[in-house]
């Protein structure tokens, strides 16, 4: 496999695990943010998040034209990049703990890395085989 295609399904594998965490046990992941798991509201906001997470990374791995993988890369990069700066500024305000802080901002930061390097130059994106 290329390491633009193990970048992808990386990526892919990466967002299927974190937003299936989110939508199955979102009070798991509350408490691994520092946060209280009782809130309804969190609850529901990791939720929320679970479903875009989980169709972003099953988006990469179902989607077989090119230019509709190379869309959905460009766009995951834009979303990777603003949840890494989000949970930076979260974590530098005081908003989750240091720890949570630099989990979150690593996992998004290392998927913008992912998602980059599946755009590389190199051909265009490939489907599945």
């Amino acid at each position: 496999m290329d390491p633009r295609s193990l970048a992808r399904y990386s990526l892919a594998g990466i967002r299927l695990v974190n937003g299936v965490a989110a939508l199955a046990v979102p009070q798991v992941v509350a408490r691994r943010l520092g946060a209280d798991e009782n809130q309804p509201g969190l609850i529901h906001v990791l939720r929320m998040f679970g479903v875009r997470t989980v169709f972003i990374g099953a988006e990469l791995l179902l989607l077989k034209d090119a230019d509709r993988i190379a869309q959905a890369l460009r766009i995951g990069t834009l979303i990777h990049a603003s949840d890494a700066l989000s949970a930076a500024a979260a974590g530098r305000q005081g908003l989750l703990p240091p720890r949570a802080a630099m989990t979150t901002t690593t996992i998004s930061t290392v998927n913008v890395a992912l998602s980059l390097l599946a755009q590389l130059p190199g051909g265009a994106p490939r489907g599945r085989s």
